[in-house]
C-alpha cells in the first residue's frame, strides 16, 4: 500500500485541502487512464489543460489531485494539492513512486542537437560488451539489458521514465545511457533524476516550432547541466561554440573533448572512407565502423564517457573498434550494380549539412549524389529553406519530396523548401511529393557507382498523414527498387 504522503517528498506544496495519509494506487496525468483511488496530475500541456479534466477524473475514482490552481468547488473526500509547477510535482512524485531508482544506477545523460542517439546508443553496446547489465533509453527504443520496448518519444514522460529504471534496478541493471530532449528538461522530466553524467554534442537549429528563440532552446539545454550533482561530470564538446557555455554555473567535474581546440579527450581523423575511420585518440590508432567528421565527434564523446565512468582507455579504444553503427544512421547498402545507397536520419540543416559534406569528403567526384529530402509538418518551418538550400548545394541532383507530413500539406511544405534553392541549382532540383516515388525516380536517375543519400527517417518505419501512420521503410524501399530496378 502506498500512502499519499510518502510520494509527495521534495514535491514544492503551496497549499493541501483533505488529507495526505490516504491510500492510493497509480499516478496519472491523462484523465482517461484513471482507475479508482488514483492520483490525477494536472498538466497544462501545449494542446490541452489538464486542469479542465478534474471533475472527469474524480468521476473516473481519482482520490487526489495535484494542480497549480484550485477548482471552485472541493468533493467530499477528495485530497487537492496544490503545487506551484505540476511537471516539476510529477517529476519528483514519479520518483518517489518508483523508489527512486535513478540512485541505484549509474545515469548518463545525453543531450545537444545531433549525435544523442548514436552515442547513448553505442555506449550501451560498449558496455554490454564489456559484460555489465546496461539499459538505454532513446528514440529508437528503451532497452532494460536484454529487453526491448517500442520508444516513443525522444525523452519520455517521468512516469515512464522511472517505471522503465526501476526496471533496470530490478533485473541488476548498473549503468543506463539517455536521450535527453529540450522538450524533456523544460517539461521537467528529467528533474528528479540522479545523474552521474552529462555529454554535450552540439547546438544547431532545430525546434524552433516549440522554442520562440534559439536563445531559449539553448538554455534549456544548458539547465540540464546546471542541475548535475558536484560528484556528477560534465562532458562538452569545445569545438561546438556553444559547448563552453553549457560548463557555465555548473558544478559538476568539467571534462571536455574536441577535434580541433585543446581538450581533455582528444581525437585527429587519420582516414575517412565508406567502410569505417581509422582515428588517432590520445596516441592510439583505432578503426571504426562508422563514417564522417560528426561520428569521430561522436566516438570520442563515447571514448570519454565510458574513461570517465571507470572503464579503462586500452580496452574502451578495443571495444571501440567492435561497435556497429546504429539503425538509420549513415546506414548504407550497395547494389549489384554498385549503386550506394545512404539512409540517414538528418532532419535539421546542421546534420544535413553534416552527412552531405562526409559523403562528398568520402566519393571520387567522378560519381553522381543524388539526394531525396523533405521536411516534416507541424514542426519549425524556418529551417525548410536552409534544408533545400544546404542539399542543392551539396549534391548532384535533388529530389523533394514528403517527410511525415503529419497534419499540413505536404505540396505546401515542399513549396516552403523550394524557396531555399538558388537560382544557379534550379535545373537539379525536383519535386516529387510520394516518397516511394521520390526514392524510385532517384534510383532511376543513378548510374553505377552514383550515391544516393535518403535523408530525415533514418530508423523510423513509418510516415505520419493525417494522424494516421503507415508502414514505410526508408531502408527496406530502396533495397526493393535498386533489387527491381537491377535484375
Amino acid at each position: 500500500m502506498i500512502i499519499l504522503k510518502d510520494i509527495l517528498y521534495k514535491v514544492a506544496i503551496e497549499a493541501v485541502h483533505g488529507s495526505t495519509e490516504v491510500a492510493v494506487g497509480e499516478i496519472e496525468f491523462d484523465s482517461r487512464k484513471i482507475e479508482k483511488n488514483d492520483i490525477f496530475v494536472a498538466i497544462r500541456g501545449s494542446v490541452s489543460d489538464g486542469h479542465e479534466y478534474i471533475q472527469k477524473a474524480i468521476e473516473l475514482g481519482a482520490v487526489a489531485i495535484v494542480c497549480d490552481t484550485f477548482p471552485v468547488n472541493f468533493e467530499k473526500e477528495i485530497t487537492y494539492i496544490q503545487v506551484k509547477d505540476t511537471n516539476k510535482a510529477l517529476a519528483f512524485m514519479a520518483a518517489n513512486y518508483f523508489g527512486n531508482p535513478s540512485e541505484k544506477l549509474k545515469l548518463v545523460g545525453i543531450t545537444g542537437t545531433n549525435g544523442k542517439t548514436t552515442i547513448a546508443s553505442l555506449l550501451y553496446q560498449l558496455f554490454k560488451k564489456a559484460g555489465f547489465k546496461v539499459g538505454l533509453i532513446s528514440t529508437v527504443k528503451i532497452l532494460v539489458d536484454d529487453i526491448e520496448y517500442k520508444a516513443t518519444h525522444t525523452t519520455p514522460d517521468s512516469i515512464t521514465i522511472n517505471h522503465y529504471l526501476a526496471e533496470m534496478r530490478d533485473s541488476g541493471v548498473e549503468y543506463c545511457f539517455m536521450e535527453v530532449s529540450s522538450h524533456g528538461i523544460h517539461q521537467k522530466r528529467t528533474e528528479a533524476l540522479h545523474f552521474v553524467g552529462g555529454v554535450f554534442t552540439n547546438l544547431s537549429h532545430d525546434h524552433l516550432d516549440y522554442h520562440p528563440t534559439f536563445a531559449e532552446y539553448r538554455d534549456v539545454k544548458k539547465s540540464f547541466f546546471d542541475n548535475l550533482p558536484k560528484n556528477a561530470f560534465v562532458l562538452t564538446n569545445v569545438d561546438d561554440k556553444n559547448g563552453a557555455v553549457m560548463l557555465q554555473n555548473t558544478v559538476a567535474n568539467k571534462r571536455t573533448y574536441a577535434l580541433k581546440s585543446y581538450a581533455d579527450y582528444k581525437a585527429q581523423i587519420l582516414e575517412n572512407q565508406l567502410s569505417g575511420l581509422l582515428l588517432k585518440i590520445e596516441g592510439n590508432e583505432v578503426w571504426v565502423k562508422l563514417i564522417g567528421t560528426f561520428n569521430a565527434y561522436n566516438v570520442l564523446a563515447i571514448y570519454g564517457t565510458a574513461v570517465e565512468l571507470g572503464m579503462d582507455s586500452l580496452e574502451t579504444l578495443r571495444l571501440l573498434s567492435e561497435l556497429e553503427s546504429v539503425s538509420g544512421r549513415f546506414q548504407y547498402i550497395v547494389s549489384t550494380t554498385n549503386i550506394t545507397a545512404i539512409v540517414d536520419y538528418a532532419h535539421t540543416p546542421d546534420a544535413l549539412e553534416n552527412v552531405l559534406k562526409t559523403t562528398n569528403d568520402i566519393r571520387t567526384k567522378n560519381e553522381q549524389l543524388i539526394t531525396v529530402v523533405g521536411c516534416g509538418g507541424n514542426r519549425d518551418k524556418t529551417k525548410r529553406p536552409i534544408m533545400a538550400s544546404i542539399a542543392s548545394e551539396l549534391s548532384d541532383k535533388v529530389v523533394l519530396t514528403s517527410d511525415n507530413p503529419r497534419n499540413e500539406d505536404p505540396d505546401t511544405i515542399i513549396q516552403e523548401m523550394e524557396v531555399g534553392v538558388a537560382a544557379e541549382n534550379y535545373k537539379k532540383v525536383l519535386a516529387i511529393t510520394d516518397r516511394k516515388q521520390a526514392i524510385k525516380t532517384a534510383c532511376q536517375l543513378a548510374q553505377p557507382n552514383d550515391i544516393i543519400l535518403i535523408a530525415g527517417k533514418g530508423h523510423e518505419t513509418y510516415q505520419e498523414i493525417n494522424g494516421v501512420r503507415h508502414d514505410f521503410d526508408d531502408m527496406k524501399i530502396v533495397k526493393e527498387i535498386l533489387e527491381q530496378l537491377h535484375k
